[in-house]
């Protein structure tokens, strides 16, 4: 029997982001109904997004990453794929995963992302409005994005 704090269950794991004072430390929740690699996806997009993860960060390796949360391999680095396809970090081989630098965007590439933070704002205001849950409109907007990435059309009623 292992020894666990309040906040540390075994649905839930912390796992630090290394080599920094005050390290961010990275959960998963088991239990929740989003998957674990959007969990994590969201927190390390998240510390970029503040600051708390600045350009040239590195991550953990996705192996030691995977370990210190109890979860698949594949499911850190698919992660880490998906913030790679963002523009939020950079594997660069042997020498790890990092933070991106801001600067390394295209101007087509901040085009693109302006669209997409506008498609996202009217999502928002439109969930809001109609008085959705943060996590309905997060749940209806990851069905679109999977009828998408196979390829079928919305579901209308």
């Amino acid at each position: 029997m292992t020894n666990q704090t309040p906040a540390q269950t075994p649905a839930q794991t912390p796992a630090q982001i290394p080599a920094r004072p005050a390290d961010p430390t990275l959960t998963i929740n088991l239990d929740s109904p989003v998957p674990p690699y959007e969990q994590l996806r969201e927190q390390i997009a998240d510390l970029i997004g503040t600051g708390e993860l600045t350009a040239g960060s590195r991550l953990p390796p996705v192996r030691q990453l995977a370990a210190d949360l109890g979860i698949a391999g594949g499911t850190v680095a698919r992660a880490y794929r998906e913030l790679d396809q963002a523009g939020l970090i950079e594997g660069r081989g042997r020498h790890g995963t990092v933070v991106r630098l801001a600067g390394q965007t295209t101007s087509k590439d901040e085009s693109r992302k302006k669209q997409l933070a506008a498609a996202a704002a009217q999502l928002a205001e439109t969930a809001r409005s109609l008085g959705f849950s943060d996590e309905a409109a997060l749940a209806a907007t990851r069905g679109a994005l999977a009828r998408a990435r196979r390829g079928s059309r919305p579901e209308l009623t």
